[in-house]
């Protein structure tokens, strides 16, 4: 959700359903997040799904450790996926309340506990902070306003804060729109503050989302030890982690060395 100062600024959240899947809109058509009514702790969306790719960079003993956290709370997919089922300290931040309220009374998103921890907060405020030095394993970037139009923080000091975040050896999966002129952007700035030996994406969905994975020192194990970890996702979890593998890719070097922006 966008950076805003005005309550009255706030778009509201609303519904629809169709087919047995509730979608979460801030009054637009534009889909902000999905989930499936009889099953909630499914990824109903395909580029959601993909947000999970940073599994295939963790070692599978511990894919279920750490923290995550979410930067942009959309129906709370991955908050409902890392809480309920990967069993993660999560933390969610959400600067719309609309968008929280809605989530915990539609989207089964549930109240706080001690794993649970779910703020009203400015995404760029937080990763700017000392106490969030070096506090997650993994950090999930989903951060569009009513319009959908491109990501709202998206410069080098946003990307650099979110790279503090997350602990040596931590991940991050951040959403943009790959078929928009914005992608090499985005992609480029991520590049520059993590490493383009550290950032790799997903080809794009059919409706244009690509997922970019970044990495603090991460090193990218053989193929097989990646092939068996896909196995492993896919043997426990929902998600086509064996697809991820062929969709995945080092960034070009068109992007990764622009003229600046």
């Amino acid at each position: 959700m966008s950076r805003k100062t005005k309550q009255q600024d706030w778009a509201p959240a609303t519904l629809s359903e169709f087919d047995g899947v509730r979608f979460l809109h801030l009054d637009s058509i534009w889909v902000q997040g999905a989930m499936r009514i009889r099953k909630p702790q499914h990824l109903e969306l395909e580029y959601i799904q993909r947000m999970m790719a940073w599994m295939l960079w963790r070692d599978s003993a511990e894919v279920r450790s750490g923290h995550a956290v979410q930067l942009g709370l959309g129906a709370a997919a991955i908050t409902r996926f890392c809480h309920k089922v990967l069993r993660m300290q999560t933390t969610a931040v959400e600067l719309n309340p609309s968008v929280i309220a809605a989530c915990r009374a539609w989207f089964h998103l549930p109240e706080d506990d001690k794993r649970l921890t779910v703020l009203n907060e400015d995404a760029g405020d937080w990763v700017q902070r000392d106490e969030n030095l070096q506090c997650a394993q993994v950090l999930n970037v989903d951060l569009y306003d009513h319009e959908a139009e491109g990501p709202v923080l998206d410069d080098e000091d946003f990307y650099t804060g979110c790279r503090n975040v997350l602990a040596d050896g931590g991940l991050m999966t951040v959403n943009l729109f790959g078929r928009s002129a914005s992608f090499a952007r985005s992609a480029g700035r991520v590049a520059r503050v993590f490493g383009s030996d550290q950032v790799w994406s997903l080809a794009p969905t059919k409706e244009g989302n690509t997922v970019l994975v970044a990495a603090r020192g991460v090193r990218v194990p053989e193929r097989e030890e990646l092939e068996r970890r896909a196995a492993n996702i896919e043997s426990q979890f929902e998600l086509p982690a064996r697809k991820w593998l062929r969709l995945v890719r080092p960034l070009p070097l068109s992007i990764i060395n622009p003229l600046r922006d």
